[in-house]
């Protein structure tokens, strides 16, 4: 998982309070590689708030391709968040550690003050949080090698980690791996690199956030 993506983060540039604002923070899942900026999950997110009168602006979002937890740890202190307080704050990082073969301790260890950050954007509030679990790669082509049961079992151990840490800071956590499983037989879920979701698989997943953000902004 090269990085290959040279656009910069979308960040905010209003001070309308009567606007929302989201901030995502992840890896080439977050920054949607390979699909148009329409088709992000964020900003998909955003788009269907704004067609419900939920108004939000364009979602922050620090996220890059090939990105692991100590990539997004210096990515947030290199070029950290625009605002100091966010309604919505998501995270979903991961898969690169496993693809890396990094050590799941150490990715405990860096998840787990990911997790603090976060809920420090969102004005300390865990409800305002919502962890993404890591997407299973191993039934796309670029997956599809001799070794494709070992990446679907480390990716299960990686979300393992994610989500019990997830839950013992009291965050919301949302399983999206089981979603991008299901491209194992609907070849339509995956872009067009073989490797990163579509805007349709994006679609699903935000179909799923988005009961989740309504019941936070309550």
């Amino acid at each position: 998982m090269v990085n290959t993506n040279i656009n910069p983060p979308v960040v905010n540039t209003t001070s309308d309070t009567a606007l929302r604002f989201l901030l995502a923070l992840g890896d080439s899942y977050t920054i949607g590689q390979s699909v148009p900026e329409a088709d992000r999950f964020p900003v998909q997110a955003v788009n269907d708030f704004n067609r419900q009168g939920i108004k939000f602006y364009t979602p922050e979002i620090i996220a890059r391709t090939g990105w692991t937890t100590a990539d997004l740890l210096n990515g947030i202190a290199g070029t950290p968040p625009v605002r100091k307080s966010y309604d919505i704050v998501t995270l979903l990082i991961g898969v690169n550690n496993q693809y890396q073969m990094q050590s799941q301790q150490q990715y405990a260890i860096e998840f787990a003050v990911l997790l603090k950050k976060a809920i420090q954007y969102a004005g300390n509030n865990k409800k305002r949080v919502i962890v993404l679990s890591i997407p299973d790669y191993s039934v796309t082509p670029f997956g599809n090698t001799p070794l494709k049961d070992t990446i679907a079992r480390e990716i299960d151990e990686f979300n393992a980690i994610n989500k019990e840490l997830s839950d013992k800071a009291g965050v919301n956590y949302l399983d999206i791996t089981a979603f991008t499983r299901m491209a194992a037989t609907n070849p339509d879920l995956i872009a067009g690199d073989g490797l990163h979701p579509s805007g349709i698989e994006y679609k699903v997943w935000v179909t799923a956030l988005i009961p989740v953000i309504t019941e936070v902004l309550k």
